[in-house]
């Protein structure tokens, strides 16, 4: 059962109920709220994770170019970090282990917005998303598929107590301008007064050797 909240989840999603963890740990369900729809999905971590990437599968039915039927995910981010010319990707497109929910969450997004046509995981989305854009909108197959599945994602939405929103001024999150870090005078000051007090012991040191010099004048 699905009970806390995963702390890197929670800084990437919008609301609070958009990315959970399960009890094993290994195992992240999130939602996403995007073009004003709500997409469940599911995040499962290999044992050497980092090393090795997660799973992502959407539990929403998704019409998109690079999403399975079963609604796994293909994304260069999430294929496993080995050499592979065949497959026209870069090393560096792959995972590594500086990767996070975070990035995996963003990447995942990005490719909705903007679907990958070169290497279709699902080739009739393809195929009708390069009509939906090549003629600008004016072939609607491919828009209507999506209208009824975002209308429908509202409804599971309303199920579990979401409010999606509408406009662009509700998805995004307004945050406060953080106050200025005054770590870095502390430390100047700090440093500042250290050099002050290394000098008095230079100058006390040298009185010293001035008194001890007096000894030395011929009687």
């Amino acid at each position: 059962m699905i009970h806390v909240l995963h702390p890197e989840g929670r800084k990437s999603s919008p609301h609070p109920k958009l990315c959970v963890i399960k009890k094993d740990q290994n195992e992240v369900s999130t939602s996403r709220l995007c073009c004003l729809s709500y997409d469940q999905a599911h995040i499962k971590f290999p044992i050497d994770y980092p090393y090795s990437p997660p799973t992502f599968r959407f539990l929403t039915k998704m019409w998109h170019p690079n999403i399975y039927e079963n609604g796994d995910v293909c994304i260069s981010i999430l294929h496993p970090p080995v050499d592979d010319p065949q497959s026209g990707e870069l090393p560096s497109e792959r995972w590594n282990p500086t990767q996070n929910v975070r990035t995996i969450l963003l990447s995942v997004i990005s490719l909705l917005n903007e679907p990958n046509t070169f290497s279709p995981a699902n080739v009739d989305a393809s195929v009708m998303f390069r009509k939906w854009r090549d003629s600008k909108g004016k072939d609607k197959e491919y828009a209507e598929i999506i209208r009824k599945q975002v209308l429908a994602t509202k409804a599971e939405a309303e199920k579990d107590g979401v409010k999606v929103p509408t406009t662009l001024a509700e998805y995004c999150i307004k945050t406060k301008v953080p106050s200025n870090d005054n770590s870095s005078d502390l430390l100047y000051d700090d440093l500042y007064d250290d050099d002050i007090d290394d000098e008095d012991e230079e100058e006390e040191d040298a009185d010293c050797y001035d008194d001890d010099d007096s000894g030395n004048e011929e009687s």
